[in-house]
């Protein structure tokens, strides 16, 4: 039996232990500052492999001290992004596996840094975007002979927003903020450049709703590393109801709250309700040749809620949690297979896919059918021939 250590029992860490424990095939330890939290999540689920405790993870010590005397396989941090170095520092000293679900791309630098030379994995950005958008990704654009461009976008939205942002909290506000707020990576031309955030605007529509689509940071992963050879262009976009980003402009640069990021936090989650009736857009246009001809290739999904272990969980819970488990699932299932520094398109997707975590990606989702296509490892080609029949 794997032994796993789950840090913080918020949103997603109390699903991500639950999916891990309730297999039966994971000893999970799920630990936060408050333990009283961690001990409520190990209450609702009532099963002898699930255990909570209660420290300070952001505390070298505290954390080098629990490893110590409860060893684990792995460590998967579903902290604020800011915690993570430590919690890396921390694998590499006990020799074990770790995950996060950070979209900083300083954090993941320093993350690369202490992955070299690890005789374990070490997998940043896990999840939702970056993570499972990456993947999906990866393998449209293993049907390209010659890459053009390539567009990431993805949104968790409201499905029925009644307010100015038309927007409702689905995430970490850090976590939005810091995405809303810094640089954001992009191939230009063939070269790698960094875009404003909130910029690049533009349109999309999908199964007839009109959305937006702007520059928000960490969504690209290590993509535009793996294939910056390759493709001309690349970018990520966050999605999200038309004006949207209008509205944030205003709020973080024209009053100026990128730079005092704990009132603009203070505001967001004073004005802005949580939902749990969200729903989560993957769209991904993969641009090049095939055979000599140019074409386009598109991955286009949504996901909604869903009940798991008999409690209702959003979208972007069951996305981002569903995306690291089968991760964290196919390393510890494939010992000696990965090691040092692993990017999210290591991964294929039909392992994830079929993975019993990642499976979740398809349910009440993966309808249209150029998704079941990128699935199944079709071309264009193969789409038109199998249209035709």
């Amino acid at each position: 039996m794997h032994k796993v250590l789950i840090l913080g029992a918020g949103k997603i860490g109390s699903l991500i232990s639950g999916l891990l424990a309730e297999t039966g095939d994971y000893e999970v330890h799920v630990a936060d500052v408050n333990g009283e939290v961690a001990r409520s999540v190990v209450a609702a689920h009532g099963l002898d492999n699930l255990h909570a405790h209660g420290f300070d993870a952001g505390n070298p010590a505290a954390l080098a001290a629990h490893l110590k005397a409860h060893p684990v396989d792995a460590v998967v941090s579903s902290l604020p992004y800011y915690c993570n170095v430590v919690v890396a520092e921390a694998a590499r000293a006990a020799g074990i596996h770790y995950f996060d679900l950070t979209e900083d791309v300083a954090v993941t630098r320093a993350v690369r840094k202490l992955a070299d030379g690890a005789d374990t994995a070490f997998v940043p950005q896990c999840g939702l975007a970056p993570g499972f958008i990456s993947i999906a990704a990866n393998a449209l654009i293993g049907h390209f002979d010659e890459l053009r461009s390539v567009k990431l976008r993805v949104g968790a939205l409201p499905q029925h927003p009644n307010n100015v942002l038309k927007y409702s909290l689905t995430w970490s506000t850090e976590g939005l903020i810091n995405e809303y707020g810094n640089p954001c990576e992009a191939l230009v031309d063939g070269r790698a450049v960094e875009v404003a955030p909130l910029e690049g605007l533009e349109e999309i529509e999908i199964d007839g709703t009109a959305y937006e689509a702007f520059n928000t940071s960490g969504g690209l992963g290590s993509l535009g590393e793996t294939y910056g050879d390759r493709a001309q262009t690349m970018d990520y976009k966050t999605i999200r109801y038309p004006g949207h980003c209008g509205q944030m402009r205003l709020l973080m640069n024209d009053l100026k709250l990128n730079h005092d990021r704990a009132t603009l936090k203070r505001i967001l989650e004073n004005a802005v309700p949580q939902t749990l009736q969200d729903v989560v857009i993957v769209y991904v246009a993969v641009t090049g040749r095939q055979e000599g001809e140019l074409r386009e290739e598109n991955y286009v999904s949504k996901i909604y809620p869903q009940v798991i272990a008999g409690r209702l969980w959003s979208a972007i819970q069951v996305t981002t949690a569903a995306g690291i488990t089968a991760v964290v699932d196919l390393v510890l299932s494939h010992p000696g297979r990965y090691r040092g520094f692993v990017r999210q398109e290591d991964f294929k997707l039909v392992d994830v896919l079929d993975n019993r975590f990642g499976r979740h990606y398809a349910v009440g989702g993966n309808k249209d059918v150029s998704a079941r296509m990128v699935v199944a490892g079709q071309t264009g080609q193969q789409r038109a021939n199998g249209a035709a029949r």
